[in-house]
């Protein structure tokens, strides 16, 4: 399971973004988290991926309870998490080939010799030819970019996914391949997904419940 428990969060404990937010996803589960621009999805999300320290609740990842955040997060926990933003340009090393943001991970761990298979089974799955991995992020488009952000997210093979807004600078089509790419892996992987955004047809259709959030309450379990 991956639990948050009264979790309250921002940037500045005096005027927290959220409040005892309390939210639940099983392994294999698909879960929506549906609000406005600014009602706090992002940081709620960044706190599930163990990318921000909340101000007080729990949070707890296959039974274990969380005391550390980012790198100080057992990489046990790190790499059992996967996460794309909703701004490819904002996450990727623009000094990085495609091939190389994809294998980031990969060297970061220790598993480098891994990279060549799973860099070329990933960018078969998420639509990347192979002229296109020897690119930079700026000798590509957005679309493009982001299923290079989503091939990062899954090379370590997570259990868990957190997509924050994955699709919302995107077209139509690109939209279907990556919804495509992350359901294939998950299919595959039985890993649970957490989809925030603001489009509700998208999440009704790609998950198995939704959870509405307006901020500063609690979302729901």
């Amino acid at each position: 399971m991956l639990e948050l428990d009264a979790v309250t969060a921002g940037y500045d404990r005096r005027a927290p973004v959220f409040r005892a937010a309390s939210l639940t996803l099983a392994p294999g589960e698909s879960v929506g988290l549906l609000g406005p621009s600014g009602c706090g999805k992002s940081t709620l999300a960044r706190v599930a991926a163990l990318l921000h320290r909340p101000d007080a609740g729990r949070v707890t990842v296959d039974g274990e309870p969380v005391h550390g955040w980012r790198h100080r997060a057992p990489r046990r926990l790190r790499t059992a998490i996967g996460v794309v933003f909703q701004q490819p340009r904002l996450s990727a090393d623009p000094r990085l080939t495609l091939h190389d943001l994809i294998a980031e991970p990969l060297r970061a761990t220790g598993r480098r010799t891994e990279a060549p298979e799973r860099v070329a089974a990933l960018a078969a799955a998420t639509g990347l030819t192979g002229d296109l991995l020897t690119r930079r992020p700026h000798e590509v488009s957005d679309g493009q970019l982001q299923r290079a952000c989503l091939a990062r997210a899954l090379v370590l093979r997570p259990r868990w996914l957190v997509c924050d807004e994955m699709t919302a600078m995107l077209d139509a089509s690109t939209t279907a391949a990556l919804v495509a790419a992350v359901e294939e892996y998950r299919a595959e992987h039985g890993a649970g997904l957490l989809a925030v955004g603001h489009d509700r047809v998208l999440l009704e259709r790609w998950c198995d419940r939704t959870v509405e959030w307006a901020g500063c309450a609690e979302p729901g379990t």
